[in-house]
């Protein structure tokens, strides 16, 4: 959140060791989401309703600008419920400390609500409705039903659990970290979480326990029966339901930032590690960078950009002009800082009719796991070997690959992790979707943001991402290497190429 011009970050830490457990809030600040300064833990065990960890939750900004906090505790019976902290001081703009109610926990599972006590967690930030009462989700399953509770309040004190949930799907399983913001129907800027009128359509995200994964459903929003009416429902086709990010990227949540007027998401990017080697480094988890993101004027998707501050970290820029990239060529990208740099590539097409026949629909990870960088077809793969060592004995692969399909042209976006590091303990999985670009009338462009052990990649102007977190043991700080390459038979241009070298945030004081 945003209070008094720092952005707040709170986050689930375990400060006994690498490894989950002992779960407090950590807390940090910025003043720019690029450079953190840590403060003291702000919530942690010390009341009945979370003394065997304080779990996900939310912050909402109530009327006067007073943020409050709703999150999850564990009992003495472990049972999850609902509990609300506010901060001590309001003058204070770290918002160092904060006092939990007396009357915690404020949402609880009994018998007479059908609540499973061990699947109902992770409250989303509130939203005020026009008949002046709060209402707020909290993720649950019932069987293998994934829903979204609902609860409405007058004065987030006392809440009622509503009748019907939000929206549920079967086959879903747990639904965490939920979250429900408006999005305008036209333009990039941000709206308040509250907002409901005839210029905004809605989005549900879920992140599927089952899988991992943070789904989301762009719909209709009906205040009045308090339901979601999706364009796209899980039930139809999991698989064809739209992720924020294709790679490692989890327990995602987005805020309202009402200095810039844009909605900033945050997501947590999990290890490739083995926890042995967790353990012998001592930490485990990265936050992904924060991204702004709106609707798609196409109404069906979302796009996702990384916040434009980061751009604040860029220097010694390289930029190419066109450059015809022929089949079977690997171009060095040099006087880079090749272990932590910003790339943006655009690739023109101009023979679709090399592109490869596909006879059927193939899962596009299982696509890119069978047809890698080293795979060569008429048009692909190409893009950028990143994280490369000197021999390239490592090195992770971002690209695209054309294929026909029922006479349309498709456009696979990969992520290859096959050959990222010698460490065979790591999770070496490859990564993969397909991006809606006509490739014959649009630029297909990629951004890849690199740093020491993650990638984060953006395919057609951040209509699909991937992040991929690597452990490289050759292709390390001065070790690493970046190229630009085609291993298609056929060439392709490449319309423009800008690298930067990027300088270390201030994370943590260092």
């Amino acid at each position: 959140m945003r209070y008094k011009g720092l952005y707040h970050l709170f986050y689930q830490y375990n400060p006994k060791g690498a490894v989950w457990g002992n779960i407090v809030w950590a807390h940090s600040v910025s003043k720019d989401l690029v450079n953190w300064t840590p403060l003291n833990i702000a919530i942690y065990p010390s009341q009945p309703s979370d003394i065997n960890g304080c779990w996900s939750g939310s912050a909402t900004i109530l009327p006067g600008g007073k943020p409050v906090i709703l999150y999850t505790g564990i009992d003495p019976n472990n049972q999850q419920v609902q509990n609300l902290a506010y901060p001590k001081d309001l003058s204070d703009p770290y918002l160092k400390e904060w006092v939990k109610s007396q009357k915690n926990p404020l949402m609880a599972p009994t018998i007479a609500n059908m609540i499973n006590a061990s699947s109902f967690r992770d409250p989303t930030t509130a939203w005020l409705g026009r008949d002046g009462h709060w209402r707020v989700l909290v993720g649950n399953k019932r069987g293998k039903i994934g829903q979204a509770l609902l609860y409405r309040s007058k004065d987030f004190v006392n809440w009622v659990k509503a009748k019907h949930p939000l929206h549920s799907s079967k086959y879903t399983g747990m639904w965490e970290c939920p979250d429900f913001f408006p999005v305008l129907k036209k333009g990039i800027l941000g709206i308040e979480t509250s907002v409901n009128d005839d210029n905004v359509r809605h989005v549900l995200k879920a992140s599927l326990d089952d899988r991992k994964h943070d789904y989301y459903l762009i719909g209709s929003y009906n205040a009045t029966k308090d339901n979601f009416i999706p364009d796209k429902d899980f039930d139809e086709n999991i698989e064809t339901v739209l992720r924020y990010d294709y790679g490692k990227y989890y327990a995602s949540k987005t805020f309202f930032d009402d200095g810039n007027k844009r909605r900033v998401l945050l997501g947590w990017v999990n290890e490739s590690s083995s926890v042995a080697d967790d353990i012998k480094k001592g930490w485990s988890g990265i936050h992904a960078i924060p991204r702004a993101i709106w609707l798609h004027e196409s109404g069906k998707q979302l796009v996702q950009w990384p916040v434009v501050e980061i751009e604040k970290l860029r220097e010694n820029p390289v930029n190419w002009n066109t450059k015809v990239l022929k089949g079977g060529q690997l171009l060095q990208v040099n006087d880079i800082t090749a272990a932590q740099a910003d790339v943006e590539i655009s690739f023109k097409i101009n023979k679709i009719g090399d592109a490869e026949e596909l006879n059927s629909w193939v899962d596009p990870q299982i696509l890119c796991s069978q047809k890698g960088s080293s795979v060569r077809s008429g048009l692909g793969p190409f893009g950028l070997i990143v994280l490369a060592s000197k021999g390239l004995q490592e090195y992770t692969s971002v690209f695209f690959r054309i294929f026909k399909y029922q006479n349309e042209n498709l456009v696979l976006f990969c992520s290859d992790q096959s050959r990222s590091s010698l460490n065979k303990d790591n999770d070496l999985t490859t990564y993969g979707t397909f991006v809606d670009v006509d490739p014959l009338h649009e630029k297909l462009s990629l951004r890849s943001l690199i740093d020491h052990s993650v990638v984060e990649s953006f395919g057609g102007d951040g209509k699909a991402c991937i992040t991929a977190r690597v452990c490289p043991t050759l292709a390390i700080n001065d070790g690493a290497q970046l190229y630009a390459f085609n291993n298609g038979t056929s060439s392709v241009k490449i319309t423009s190429l800008s690298a930067w070298s990027m300088k270390k945030a201030q994370i943590n004081g260092n």
